[in-house]
């Protein structure tokens, strides 16, 4: 196997390799892609970029922009390499400002282009609740444990997630949310928000929509997700299972939104502010 470019990150190039040598364990009644080492290795890194080119833009980000553009560039020609390309050279050329004014505006004011994937799943449902805490499971099943600064349902920690553990039990929770993938690149696509690209990137890792996965975008796009206002409480954010016991939904009208993610992010989104995806 060729080494890993040098001018990939160490925070890139650490968990690229972590992820290389986990072996994938396959989904019941899907088996995981026979890869070879070198496209595994491509793979994972198209994942791990996704994962940080999703992230808030932030100082660090916006320094290792050129490191970022390079390590794209290093990639293996393929549709998501071009994708990639193509977002790290206006992530580049970009005033830092200008960025982080993007970012929130396309991602925490826009329920359509939100990156918290059960939303589009579930909606403002019980549903989403369980869902929150399931996903969560299956990460510390995996031997992986997140630093609570974001929901387990964050795109960049899904993303992460599947580089790390690989095809198959990694990239399940990716393949769940597709149609929710297909809804946020629609969006971006709409405004015209160079994101289209790393959603387009990540897009060519699944598998292909199906009729029924556009149908069901389109109906979201028409109707939005379900609409039902509960707490996401029990989900976690109060140890260790939150005031209403172990499996428990705060009722409706005492929902208390997760701690905002440090240094500058918006606070998830909340039932009282996604409305655009019903209008």
């Amino acid at each position: 196997m060729n080494p890993l470019p040098a001018s990939i990150p160490a925070i890139v190039r650490t968990r690229v390799r972590a992820a290389v040598r986990r072996p994938a364990r396959p989904t019941p009644g899907r088996p995981a892609p026979r890869l070879t080492a070198e496209e595994a290795e491509a793979r994972t890194l198209v994942l791990r970029l996704c994962s940080l080119l999703l992230q808030y833009p932030d100082a660090e980000l916006a320094t290792a922009r050129p490191v970022l553009a390079s390590t794209a560039a290093a990639l293996p020609p393929s549709t998501a390499a071009g994708h990639l390309a193509e977002f790290t050279a206006w992530l580049t050329a970009g005033e830092p400002d200008a960025l982080e004014r993007h970012y929130v505006e396309t991602f925490d004011l826009r329920c359509r282009s939100g990156l918290y994937l059960t939303y589009y799943l579930h909606g403002d449902t019980r549903r989403r609740g369980m869902a929150l805490l399931t996903l969560n499971q299956r990460y510390r099943a995996s031997g992986w444990d997140t630093d609570g600064s974001e929901l387990p349902d964050h795109l960049p920690v899904v993303l992460e997630f599947a580089a790390l553990v690989g095809p198959g039990a990694g990239e399940a929770p990716l393949r769940q949310h597709r149609r929710g993938l297909e809804l946020i690149h629609r969006a971006l696509t709409d405004a015209g928000s160079p994101y289209r690209h790393v959603l387009g990137a990540l897009l060519t890792l699944l598998p292909p929509a199906t009729e029924a996965d556009r149908a069901e975008v389109a109906r979201l796009v028409a109707e939005g997700p379900p609409d039902e206002e509960v707490g996401l409480d029990p989900y976690g954010t109060h140890a260790p299972y939150g005031p209403y016991g172990e499996g428990e939904f705060a009722p409706p009208g005492t929902f208390e939104p997760p701690s905002p993610a440090a240094p500058t992010r918006v606070p998830p989104l909340t039932p009282t502010s996604c409305t655009e995806g019903r209008r």
